[in-house]
């Protein structure tokens, strides 16, 4: 990543279009159908979370946090993550979400889950759900299903419902 000059920004209403596009670069229109991408339909993404990168004027990549509940109570789901296929495996997906987790911790936030690949994610720090621990309102492979503690034992204390927030 530091051969790379990347400028990293908290994303703003004017970048949503160009993260749109990169997500449908990312992942095709199959992402729609996803529990993920559902929860997020109709709920704008935590701006002030939610960061960027850019090489010049060109976004390369995205980490967007939402908010849920999870048995009623608040949290974040992080995803998508997106990053343009060139500058994958160089650093710039880990630097976004550490970046965007540093903020939703700042801002006083306790819990962030996320369906994803979970070799990536453990390496930042997010763990395994137990079974059933977390409920999405959809079909959701549970060994996909991770969680990050922004506070001591968060995770561990919350169970129940995914919703939207």
């Amino acid at each position: 990543m530091t051969e790379l000059s990347l400028a990293f920004a908290l994303q703003t209403p004017a970048d949503l279009h160009a993260i749109q596009k990169l997500e449908e670069r990312a992942f095709g229109p199959g992402r729609f159908a996803k529990t993920a991408y559902r929860l997020r339909e109709g709920v704008a993404p935590e701006l002030s979370l939610s960061t960027i990168a850019r090489i010049g004027g060109m976004l390369v990549g995205a980490c967007t946090l939402t908010r849920i509940a999870v048995g009623g109570a608040p949290a974040l789901l992080l995803g998508p993550l997106t990053v343009e296929e060139p500058f994958r495996a160089r650093g710039v997906g880990e630097a976004l979400a550490q970046r965007s987790l540093e903020a939703a911790k700042a801002a006083g936030h306790a819990l962030v889950l996320l369906v994803g690949d979970p070799p990536f994610y453990e390496r930042l720090g997010f763990v395994r759900a137990s079974w059933g621990q977390f409920v999405f309102p959809g079909p959701v492979d549970p060994g996909r299903i991770l969680f990050y503690d922004l506070q001591p034992g968060a995770g561990e204390a919350r169970r129940g419902l995914v919703t939207s927030g």
